[in-house]
This record gives structure tokens, sequence and C-alpha cells, in this order.
């Protein structure tokens, strides 16, 4: 089973239009990180936090133009995809004819490893400095973010070994994880903030309910709250 690291940069943040502007994958080779020419400009906000700019992509291939895209198309269709918050970058992926067959979302492992709800966040850079990561890499730089996802899979793969030792069943725990619905054990927000959600349950089942509403109402992915708010409410 090769273990395919993976990192994308973008327009944006919306799944629906924004586009691929870097992306960076450690196989078994080594590193290999490229630019590449969105079909839309980006947003200011994106620009803000990678500092990529559009005349830095102006003379770059689109990635469907790539030998990358080439290459992961192979890759992935036997190896496993790794990445935080995978499913984004699956979704940026596949609209550009990149399929993935197996993966593992590091941040949901992240989720499932912290059994008392005591991390407070999950983001990578978070979770870098949370567990003391010393790993080069600049943050919101695909090359740089995934180096600390090397670190961090790594980390979590030790952990979840010290109940399965079998490394390849322990890969495999880590897929049947990222493939099911996250478990919150305490909110990180609102007025019950650091209370334990199934405490908040018996005290304020009315909260939850509302919770429950305003997340399905949205409209918006959010399906380890609502996967959580109906577990607690025997839904």
């Amino acid at each position: 089973m090769e273990l395919i690291f993976i990192d994308t940069e973008t327009t944006g943040v919306d799944v629906a239009t924004d586009r691929l502007v870097q992306v960076c994958y450690r196989d078994s080779v080594g590193i290999h990180t490229e630019y590449f020419k969105p079909l839309i400009p980006m947003t200011v906000k994106s620009m803000s936090i990678t500092h990529i700019t559009d005349a830095m992509l102006a003379d770059k291939l689109t990635f469907s133009d790539s030998q990358m895209k080439k290459d992961l198309t192979f890759l992935l269709s036997s190896g496993i995809f790794v990445a935080h918050n995978a499913k984004f970058d699956m979704s940026m992926l596949e609209k550009e004819g990149v399929k993935t067959n197996q993966y593992i979302c590091t941040l949901r492992v992240a989720k499932n490893l912290d059994t008392e709800g005591k991390i407070p966040e999950y983001s990578l850079q978070y979770l870098r400095y949370h567990f003391g990561l010393n790993v080069a890499g600049n943050p919101h730089d695909a090359e740089g973010d995934v180096n600390v996802l090397v670190a961090l899979f790594d980390s979590q793969l030790v952990e979840i070994m010290k109940t399965i030792p079998d490394r390849e069943e322990a890969i495999k725990k880590m897929i049947e994880i990222s493939n099911t619905p996250s478990l919150y054990k305490v909110f990180n927000f609102g007025k019950h903030k650091e209370e334990k959600i199934a405490d908040v349950a018996v005290s304020d089942k009315g909260y939850l309910e509302w919770l429950l509403n305003q997340k399905l109402s949205a409209g918006e992915e959010d399906g380890d709250w609502v996967y959580t708010l109906k577990y607690y409410l025997g839904k």
C-alpha cells in the first residue's frame, strides 16, 4: 500500500467554483511541487493567506495540461490518498478528473484519537504546534503543509499501533476512521463552550435540537456536527 501525501492551494475555498493553483505530493520517490494557472483569478482572501498571486501564475500550465495530473491519476489508482481535511483536496482534484479510491483524513483521525475532547482546534497548523511536530515549512504553502502532514500521520500511526501492532492493519483502521463521521465530545463554541455534549443533552436538550436545525437549514456540508447532534439526541 503506497501512501500519497497531498496538499493543495486553491483560488478560494468554494469547492463548486474554485480551482487548483499549487499541488504538492510525496510518494515513495520523493516530494513533488508545482504551481498552475487556474481558469479563474485568485481571490484576494486566498492571496492574503497563500501569498500566491495571479501574476505568479500567468506563465504556468493549467493543471489539466500538466504531467502531474497524469502522474497523480496513475498513483491514486492504487495508492492511498493522505490529506488533512481530505474531502476538500479530493473534491478539488476530482473536478480535474483525478479520482481517489482509498483515502486517509488526518483531520478525522485526530478527532477520533482525541477521546476526551481536549484539543480545542484540529487545523493542521494547530496540531503541528499542539504536538510539537518539529518540521520545516511555512503554513499555507503546499510543500510546507505536506511536511507537517507526514509528521502528523506518523505520530497518529504510532498511536494507533499501540492497540493494532501490525502496520498494515493500523493503516486499514485509519482508512476506516476516515470514512466514518466524527463524534464530537465537547462544545468548542457557543454558550456551552467547553461543556461535554453528553451533559448538555441532559441539561439543555433544546439547544441541541436548535443547533441541529440550524446546521440542516444552512445547507452546508457539516456532516460531523449533524452526526454528533443526532447521536446525542438519539435520532
